[in-house]
């Protein structure tokens, strides 16, 4: 691919683009990954199409099939099976319907399982979209925790980088108490008050314990 301009190389035009401004022959040479000697992955992709007829013959072709294309060989033709099946997929299967959030409890039981129990403390964001649905959840913070040293910032940039219309904020204690701190109270008016200038609503704060759970939204308190 040196020879070709930057611009014209099919993982920088991805980058810069987008995967649907690039060719059949451009996509099939980034799942390729390398040419051979003498030939790059664009011209092997070329000539893999045209012995195939086009991307829908290469869908209904084969490892063994690929395989018999000059620069392909057993291990690249794998690849391109397992990235056409993963299309496939895609097609064939209905996303999973997000789960809704519409009480604390509801809040609690998502996050208790994956945090509740654990050993270390974890401070984390629950993106939910505009339906108060789970878009998924983030840890932005590992180990001994200082809630007070918590950025909002930090929390919004994953709200805006995930498209969340409203968010739950959440740690754990290890103790197995989740009764909330000076701090942790702190925190939570600050995370408020952010939510409202970046216009993403901060629905409550929940703090993990081992089997309890504090919710900042049922005490009254957000």
């Amino acid at each position: 691919m040196k020879e070709l301009s930057l611009n014209d190389r099919p993982r920088e035009k991805l980058l810069q683009h987008g995967a649907r401004a690039l060719g059949d022959n451009e996509l099939v040479a980034l799942v390729l990954g390398n040419g051979t000697r003498g030939c790059n992955a664009l011209a092997v992709a070329n000539e893999l199409l045209a012995t195939r007829g086009g991307l829908h013959g290469l869908v209904r072709a084969g490892c063994e099939d690929l395989a018999r294309v000059t620069g392909i060989g057993q291990a690249r033709a794998a690849q391109i099976v397992a990235a056409l099946e993963l299309g496939r997929r895609t097609l064939g299967r209905a996303p999973r319907a997000r789960l809704p959030i519409m009480a604390p409890r509801e809040a609690a039981a998502f996050l208790m399982p994956t945090y509740g129990a654990c050993d270390t403390e974890q401070f984390g964001v629950l993106l939910l979209d505009s339906k108060h649905r789970v878009m998924r959840t983030a840890v932005l913070a590992i180990g001994s925790l200082n809630t007070a040293g918590v950025e909002p910032r930090e929390v919004f940039r994953e709200a805006t980088r995930g498209g969340a219309a409203a968010i739950v904020i959440f740690h754990n204690h290890p103790s197995g108490d989740p009764s909330p701190s000076p701090d942790d109270e702190e925190l939570t008016r600050r995370m408020v008050a952010a939510g409202a200038l970046m216009g993403i609503d901060v629905v409550d704060h929940i703090i993990l314990g081992d089997v309890r759970y504090c919710s900042f939204k049922e005490a009254g308190r957000i």
